[in-house]
Parts: C-alpha cells; sequence; structure tokens
C-alpha cells in the first residue's frame, strides 16, 4: 500500500495508537512490532482514550482511522473493506430479525456519518448483511460512489446485486463529487468502492458459501462481540484455500494506489 501511494505522488501515513500516543505515520521498527501483533489491541474510535491514557499498542479501525486522521487534516484514506451490519448468526430465523435481538453493527458507519473524509475502499466485509449495510449508509447519509462500477462491490467478489447511483470513471471525477459535496457543508464522508482487481476476485457465490460455513463456527465456538471479524475473516480464508486473503492483498494495494490518484488531485484544486 505504501509503494502504490508513493509511486502515485502521495505520501503514506499509517494510524495506530504506539505506546499510548495516538499516531500518523509508524516508523519502521514500530511497523514490525504491529506486524507480529504481540500485545496489541484492535481500536475503535470509542477506544483511543482508553488506549492513550493506558499506553497500549493498538491497531486502529476504519473508525479510528478517521478519528486521528481527520484531526491531523488528511482528507483521504483506504481500507480494504468497511464494518457494517452483521448478519444474523444461523440458527436465528431470518424473517424474524425486527422480533429478534438487535444485530451488531460497526462503529465505522457512524464516524463515516461524521467525518468529512474520502474514504476508498471495496465495500463492506462480505461476512457483513452487505443490503443492511447499504441501507444504514443511506440512512446516515453517507454518499457513495462506484468508481467505473455502477454495483456495490462485495470486498472479496465485484458484485453483491446492489446497484449504485452514483458513478466515477476517473479520478477527478471522484474528486469533483467530493469538492462539491464538503462545499455544501456536508459533514460525512464521500465513501469510493472499487471492486477487487479481477484477477483476484472471487464468485460472490463462492464467498457466500465460505461465509455461511464460517458463520456456524461462530455459532458452535461463542463467539461474540469485537472477535467476530477476525474470527469470520479468518474462517472464511481457510474455507477457500487462502484465496480471499491474496484477494484482500491486492485489493489494498488498488484501494491505495486510487486513494494516493484522489489526493493528488484535491490537493491540486486547494
Amino acid at each position: 500500500m505504501v509503494s502504490a501511494i508513493e509511486s502515485a505522488g502521495a505520501i503514506a501515513a499509517m494510524t495506530a495508537v504506539v505506546c499510548g500516543t495516538a499516531a500518523l505515520g509508524l516508523e519502521a521498527k514500530e511497523l514490525e512490532r504491529f506486524l507480529r501483533r504481540d500485545g496489541v489491541r484492535k481500536v475503535s474510535a470509542r477506544d483511543l482514550g482508553a488506549a492513550v491514557a493506558q499506553r497500549i499498542d493498538g491497531a486502529t479501525t476504519v473508525a479510528a482511522t478517521l478519528s486521528i486522521a481527520s484531526q491531523a487534516g488528511v482528507r483521504v484514506m483506504a481500507t480494504g473493506g468497511i464494518g457494517g451490519v452483521h448478519r444474523a448468526l444461523p440458527e436465528r430465523d431470518r424473517r424474524h430479525w425486527s422480533a429478534g435481538p438487535v444485530r451488531d453493527e460497526s462503529a465505522d458507519l457512524h464516524e463515516l456519518a461524521r467525518t468529512p473524509m474520502v474514504v476508498v475502499c471495496s465495500g463492506a466485509k462480505s461476512i457483513l448483511d452487505l443490503p443492511a449495510t447499504w441501507e444504514r449508509l443511506d440512512t446516515l447519509g453517507v454518499p457513495v460512489v462506484g468508481f467505473c462500477t455502477d454495483e456495490l462491490p462485495a470486498f472479496f467478489a465485484a458484485t453483491s446485486g446492489i446497484d449504485l447511483t452514483t458513478r466515477a470513471d476517473t479520478p477527478e471525477d471522484v474528486a469533483a463529487i467530493a469538492s462539491a459535496h464538503f462545499a455544501l457543508g456536508r459533514q460525512q464522508s464521500v465513501l469510493v468502492v472499487q471492486p477487487p482487481p479481477p484477477e483476484v476476485a472471487l464468485q460472490a457465490e463462492t464467498v457466500d458459501r465460505a461465509v455461511h460455513a464460517a458463520l456456524a463456527g461462530a455459532e458452535r465456538d461463542g463467539v461474540r462481540g469485537a472477535e467476530v471479524t477476525p474470527y469470520l475473516l479468518a474462517a472464511v480464508a481457510r474455507e477457500t484455500g487462502g484465496r480471499t486473503l491474496e484477494a484482500n492483498l491486492s485489493l489494498l494495494e488498488a484501494n491505495a494506489r486510487l486513494a494516493a490518484a484522489i489526493g493528488v488531485t484535491l490537493a491540486a484544486k486547494v
């Protein structure tokens, strides 16, 4: 991701909480420590104060990244997939969701609704309820722009069956939409979605089968809360023989490259 950003003429900076300091940009030794994952917690926006006060190492979610980066004046960020509304676990009847327990909903959505940045991703993670996530983005007033696509990508897959209302085919088109959005005083992020590169994208049916198997495993193992997402992503990778991991790495690089191109275009407008 760093190489892709720098090759497009932008500056890359990862966010994290480093020994209790909210940081924009990591030193090489710090990055190595984080990649080893020893003692590194998952930190969302609500956890930032505690992480700073307790002087821990924290890897930031999209919500926490938006919080840190926006305070530093960053205008564009890249990620793989955003969080959203989780699917119901297998034993719950889909016809009775409205009468059942409230499903987990990522803080990413609410932070996107109050942080004026451009966020480039490949849609919401495939393990989520994509139609419900799409509806929440609409309710929260977060504009979604398809980059060279008319359909919401499904993270590992290029298709979700959800039609988009706005499309852009160049970074300049995205920058124009974002500039107009922010000029109107809108506080929501502009969510730019692009499909995973075609050479690594999986078929939606393949991903869906793997997700259902992973959900069954999560129910069996009693996984709940913040542990659900990493559990499901690891389980889906196993179910697909590692193909989702390959897709994840490729789409991260592609999203970083696009975010850099948008950032360079926005900077030229200032």
